[in-house]
């Protein structure tokens, strides 16, 4: 009788969507998962996050669609106002995720982060937090590995999850970087005042968007985008004073969002990004997956859905059962370059409208890319 084949072994590095989405789905087929994140907290921060239907679609798939809808806000329509707030136009999304599921669904980034951690606690994978991966050699069959611990191991497969600046891509000679588009966004959570039952935005004013959507019951996440500026004259203290002076010229529901804007500690501001790795993901037993491969401004709320997918994909062929092999890893860059580079081209479009001042076919272009995410990737 043949010796059964040895376990295969995984190392994520990276604990964000895409590596703990990626890790509870390997789990789910046997394989072994050590993943490793280089924050002690595990990254449970930030405002809210918008998840469309490809990106419900998946984390159904990971098995945890069912807290995901508890704990936020699921709606089928896109509002676009005045900056006074007067709706101008409501218009039907498309449930790309498949008709069981919503269009949207609004919820806070930080209780979305919590519920991928307890999956991948569930299941069984192995975690170390406060802890980074230095690639010693890789090759073709395998990764041999040295973590910041002092833990050394040769692994299977290990997958660079570890976002923008992703310190696994360098370090396999992938040059890619991500470029500023020139835009920027503040986001803060706030409380959900009456009568907002969808996200809303509204183009002009002072920013080129302002915007919220519901997250929960009793919360939203609201957002202004304008022209990036220096961090350096921004002194974080000023954040919220900055946001509410932003926000002082929408009206409607901003009202109440504005008023409810007091504590910096609270307002993010960061800068929109564009990346996506052409050439190959991978190098020998090294691969790419989520923001380390390819980064878009959120104009079409598509990049964690992105990131899910990857891990989606990536993990299908990891568990069909053929060989880990340079063909293999190919096929997961062939399946996935195409779709990406649409999402990132047309997202990066939407902004460049803006900043140019230029009136756009923004809904004919979301039309065009939704209606072909809504096949399988």
């Amino acid at each position: 009788m043949a010796a059964p084949a040895p376990q295969r072994t995984v190392l994520v590095i990276g604990g964000g969507t895409a590596g703990n989405a990626l890790t509870v789905l390997l789990r789910q087929a046997g394989i072994d998962v050590d993943l490793v994140e280089a924050t002690p907290d595990w990254n449970v921060r930030g405002s809210g996050i918008t998840l469309q239907g490809n990106a419900l679609r998946v984390l159904h798939e990971i098995g945890v669609w069912d807290e995901v809808r508890e704990h936020g806000c699921a709606f089928d329509s896109l509002g676009l106002t005045a900056p006074d707030g007067t709706v101008l136009h409501v218009q039907e999304d498309i449930r790309i995720g498949g008709e069981d599921l919503p269009a949207t669904l609004g919820m806070k980034r930080p209780v979305l982060q919590r519920i991928l951690i307890d999956a991948v606690r569930a299941s069984g994978a192995r975690v170390r937090l406060g802890t980074t991966a230095e690639i010693r050699t890789h090759d073709d069959t395998s990764v041999a590995v040295r973590l910041s611990d002092g833990t050394e191991r040769r692994y299977d497969l290990v997958v660079a999850a570890d976002g923008l600046n992703s310190a696994t891509r360098a370090a396999i000679g992938i040059d890619d970087k991500p470029e500023p588009t020139g835009m920027a966004i503040w986001r803060v959570q706030a409380p959900r005042p009456a009568g907002v039952e969808r996200s809303d935005l509204a183009h002009g004013g002072p920013c080129y968007i302002a915007g919220y959507t519901p997250t929960g019951e009793d919360t939203l996440y609201a957002f202004l985008v304008e022209p990036a500026r220096d961090r350096a004259t921004i002194p974080p203290e000023s954040y919220a004073d900055e946001m509410r002076r932003l926000a002082g010229r929408y009206g409607g529901a901003w009202d109440e969002i504005r008023a409810s804007i007091t504590d910096p500690a609270q307002v993010n501001y960061t800068w929109f990004d564009r990346m996506l790795v052409e050439g190959s993901w991978h190098r020998g037993r090294v691969v790419l997956v989520g923001d380390a491969a390819h980064c878009c401004p959120p104009t079409m709320a598509q990049g964690a859905a992105m990131s899910l997918e990857d891990a989606w994909v990536l993990s299908q062929l990891l568990t069909s059962g053929v060989d880990w092999d340079d063909d293999l890893l190919s096929r997961y860059h062939r399946r996935r370059i195409d779709r990406v580079r649409m999402v990132v081209d047309a997202s990066v479009q939407i902004g460049q409208w803006q900043l140019d001042g230029v009136q756009g076919d923004v809904p004919g272009l979301m039309r065009t890319a939704m209606t072909a995410l809504k096949e399988l990737p």
